[in-house]
């Protein structure tokens, strides 16, 4: 895939959702709805300030993030659905966090 965001934007594919509750009920398709978590594919240069000068992303490629509900713009590159985010829909990025705790 060879897509360059401009200015504050990201491209990202969406991450499945879980199919099964943990009650164990099975959550047909038509009733799922749209995951607003998606894995960070490519990220643009940043905004521009008054003065010209680039605002850094807060987000990476490869980063998990949770966006808003209405969010970004629907593309379909090569074959995949993707979406076009800009910055400020990012409302979180997911960590890995490791407990570090071993097991006795």
């Amino acid at each position: 895939m060879n897509i360059k965001p401009l200015g504050d934007r990201l491209v990202v594919e969406r991450l499945e959702q879980e199919t099964k509750t943990t009650g164990g009920i099975i959550i047909p398709d038509t009733a799922k709805e749209k995951p607003k978590q998606a894995k960070v594919l490519a990220v643009g240069p940043g905004a521009k300030d008054e003065n010209g000068k680039r605002i850094p992303m807060d987000v990476n490629v490869g980063d998990i993030v949770l966006f808003t509900q209405w969010a970004g713009n629907e593309v379909k590159v090569e074959g995949k659905d993707l979406l076009v985010l800009k910055e400020s829909d990012v409302i979180g990025i997911i960590e890995n966090t490791n407990s570090g705790k071993k097991a006795a």
